[in-house]
């Protein structure tokens, strides 16, 4: 099914006439990827920090395959103007994330109102899709098992805003750009 790219160059981008995957074709991918048990035992897994290797996704999007080792997770944070999904392939992962829709641009502080906070746990076989502006954090709980997902993102990431949550205080604190990935 999917296989591991030789280098970690961005993915042709698609043609004119190429539609964007929609959510429901990503998590389509994602489920599909998710369920090839060949790549998922293949990832290499790092017992202290994450580890991901670049995959091609559908209509030029961004694809990962990603590592978690316990107790670790990404922090808050949106995916800007991408649409995107993911998939657990194995463990457990939970999302924590905001039933609101945040202004784009424009702020640094805002303060949440209640009932915005959603959980889901995700175990193997289990995932979502999500719109732009999609602020949450993954996270394996787990003390002593790696969990595997597999993530697609379209267009390709142009930036990554990550924040901090204190109560009901959400601040951005860092725009992070492909460059800084690298």
């Amino acid at each position: 099914m999917s296989v591991f790219p030789t280098d970690s160059s961005p993915a042709s981008p698609p043609s004119a006439d190429d539609p964007a995957p929609t959510q429901a074709e990503l998590l389509d991918f994602v489920r599909r990827v998710a369920a090839d048990t060949e790549l998922i035992a293949a990832l290499p897994l790092d017992p202290e920090g994450r580890t991901w290797v670049r995959l091609d996704g559908p209509g030029g999007s961004e694809a990962w395959l990603i590592g978690w080792p316990p107790g670790t997770g990404t922090g808050w944070h949106d995916h800007a103007d991408s649409v995107g999904a993911f998939m657990t392939a194995s463990g457990e992962l939970t999302e924590n994330s905001l039933a609101a829709r945040l202004p784009t641009d424009g702020w640094r502080t805002l303060e949440l109102t209640d009932g915005v906070d959603r959980e889901r746990l995700l175990p193997a076989g289990r995932g979502r899709a999500f719109g732009q502006h999609h602020v949450h954090e993954v996270l394996n709980e787990s003390p002593d098992r790696h969990a595997v997902s597999v993530h697609a993102y379209h267009p390709p990431l142009p930036r990554i805003r990550r924040y901090s949550r204190s109560g009901r205080i959400l601040r951005l604190e860092q725009v992070e750009r492909p460059e800084d990935w690298q």
